[in-house]
């Protein structure tokens, strides 16, 4: 049950998220502006870009993976300054998830997830990692990225979040 309500999630997401990148590079190629007016758009001067919304969001459907798992979780450098490159990310992330098994998940719900946050040690029961921590973590990033491309101009609608297009 927790890699059904974990793995086909994070990658369904993930890959939709991908179709709204796509979308973007349209928007920007046909309104001939720069890409780094997307990339680096912010709803608000301490939020974080767009890039790093992209970047966190496969950081959550990865680290969730991974520990869920019971087995490291990938590090991959925070480089990504174009749409291509973005779109490496998701794919890395995605053929990550789709290493992952059903039985590596078998103990998943009572299993100890530890990690740091800011900078203290934070544990949680799995299930309770899961769907009170990685998961509203996740869905905050992919939609904050949403949020920052439709509130610049890219012609996007719930089923493009939803990923049903």
């Amino acid at each position: 049950m927790m890699y059904d309500a974990s793995v086909p999630i994070f990658v369904h997401f993930l890959t939709g998220l991908g179709s709204i990148l796509h979308k973007a590079e349209a928007y920007v190629q046909a309104k001939k502006i720069d890409p780094d007016a997307l990339l680096k758009a912010r709803l608000f001067p301490d939020m974080y870009t767009f890039t790093r919304q992209v970047q966190l969001a496969c950081d959550f459907g990865k680290g969730a993976g991974a520990r869920l798992a019971g087995v490291p979780v990938p590090s991959f450098p925070d480089e990504e300054k174009t749409f291509e490159e973005l779109h490496a990310r998701i794919r890395k992330t995605t053929d990550f998830l789709k290493t992952l098994k059903k039985d590596q998940f078998a103990d998943a719900a009572d299993r100890m997830v530890t990690l740091k946050v800011g900078g203290q040690e934070m544990s949680f029961k799995g299930s309770d990692y899961l769907n009170t921590f990685a998961l509203p973590n996740f869905y905050f990033h992919l939609t904050t990225a949403y949020a920052l491309l439709r509130h610049n101009g890219v012609e996007l609608g719930k089923l493009d979040f939803m990923a049903r297009k």
